[in-house]
């Protein structure tokens, strides 16, 4: 079973999960703080489904929005793409051990790893706004050459831009993101041949395509 709500710390989403069999986490431009049977452990950003094996036990993390991450856990995305690591493989033993009991010692794992992120938000300030920028033009579907251009950063700048931040390169960020926009209407009913011409796929057959390719399924088959 798996439950997620709104975090005090803007844009994040804090989650729970109960998972029992195998299961399919997409690609989403995030990167999480993860609990697990008392350890930290941090999860870096996708390019493609990560498959979990669930026995019963309980999960929870903090999901903080895409770009935020880096800064708050002072590391650059792109060392944790496509990997779950220890706390303490990114941080030096002594604070990933502090911050390890201040979430155990919460009453509920989840409350303790928001405690814990709105502390180091609290510490490390506020997201630079430029990433946010670069999300929201990336997540209209425009050419990434043309969202460089507006954003006054040049090709080059905004390829180390976007690896620091989200963990890859803004093209591979525009699919996810579209990816995720696709999903979100074909879950609410819209046929999938609207669905890819509504997001900027060519036609369906090129929606299946790239679905298959960055989660492992077919759309009929993640959606059923």
């Amino acid at each position: 079973m798996y439950t997620e709500r709104p975090s005090r710390l803007p844009g994040a989403v804090l989650w729970t999960s109960v998972p029992d069999g195998t299961g399919r986490v997409l690609p989403d431009g995030c990167m999480d703080l993860l609990w697990h049977d008392g350890r930290l452990l941090v999860a870096g950003p996708d390019t493609r489904a990560y498959a979990t094996e669930g026995t019963g036990d309980r999960w929870a993390g903090v999901r903080f929005r895409p770009g935020t991450a880096p800064t708050l856990l002072g590391v650059p995305a792109h060392e944790l793409r496509d990997r779950r690591v220890a706390l303490a493989d990114v941080w030096p033993a002594a604070e990933a051990r502090r911050l390890t009991a201040r979430v155990n010692a919460a009453a509920d794992p989840v409350r303790g790893l928001e405690a814990a992120a709105l502390s180091r938000a609290a510490d490390t300030g506020p997201p630079d706004p430029l990433l946010d920028r670069i999300v929201a033009a990336l997540d209209t579907g425009r050419p990434v050459a043309r969202v460089a251009d507006e954003l006054g950063l040049g090709a080059r700048r905004l390829h180390r831009r976007s690896l620091a931040a989200f963990g890859y390169g803004p093209k591979t960020l525009a699919r996810v993101l579209r990816l995720r926009r696709a999903l979100a209407l074909a879950r609410s009913g819209v046929p999938l041949a609207e669905t890819a011409a509504r997001t900027g796929y060519a036609d369906q057959a090129h929606l299946t395509r790239e679905v298959r390719d960055l989660t492992g399924l077919p759309p009929t088959a993640l959606l059923g």
